[in-house]
């Protein structure tokens, strides 16, 4: 799939799973149960163990299925981007603004999401081909900054990660994100599979909500 069309499918699903597993079986589990309830772009952080593995994995088994996007977060250099998108991974997340990180991405025509809590890291991230930014951490820059950047910028696609939860998805959206992404509100505390598949239909439904 072009990364045009990731991007566009990213904007459409408007939730990004994050996903960090303690084990590789645990993050398989995770967002397998994520897909389920229609969070189908998943980002597989590489905090967790042997991600290359779950990447590959997950994206062997979904490689037929259109509707589902498997990409790696936590990417903090390009050695790590490339070994991602060497095991299938259709987007990159970062929590920083590594510019060789996203000139790496843009050579293999990869969506890559960089990081930044600032105007001129957008502007950067802007500058070197982004095709979305990471408004990170969330929770501290909070609603307004989104708003504040798009004052000089409106044409910058943000997309908050870090204090998002099923109350203020929806808002996100309405503050103008494109898409949000859901980490520890979605799949941490120790949930089950059915408990984090039906956070999921709870989160799309919220963004779909904030959409109409």
């Amino acid at each position: 799939m072009d990364k045009l069309d990731v991007v566009k499918k990213i904007q459409e699903i408007g939730v990004v799973a994050v996903v960090r597993g303690k084990t590789p079986e645990e993050a398989m589990m995770m967002s397998e149960a994520c897909i389920k309830g229609g969070v189908t772009a998943i980002e597989l952080a590489f905090t967790t163990p042997r991600a290359h593995e779950v990447i590959e994995a997950l994206s062997k088994k979904y490689a037929d299925n259109p509707d589902v996007l498997i990409g790696a977060g936590t990417v903090l250099d390009a050695i790590t981007a490339r070994i991602a998108i060497l095991d299938g991974a259709q987007f990159i997340v970062s929590p920083a603004l590594d510019v060789e990180t996203i000139k790496l991405c843009n050579r293999y025509r990869v969506a890559v999401m960089p990081g930044t809590t600032t105007l001129n890291g957008v502007i950067t991230a802007l500058e070197y081909g982004a095709d979305v930014v990471k408004i990170f951490p969330g929770e501290i820059l909070g609603m307004k900054a989104i708003k504040a950047i798009h004052g000089p910028l409106p044409q910058a696609p943000l997309m908050p990660t870090g204090g998002v939860n099923v109350e203020n998805a929806g808002d996100w959206i309405k503050a103008g994100c494109v898409a949000v992404g859901a980490g520890g509100a979605l799949t941490g505390g120790g949930k089950t599979a059915d408990e984090i598949t039906a956070t999921a239909k709870k989160f799309i439904a919220a963004v779909q909500a904030a959409r109409i």
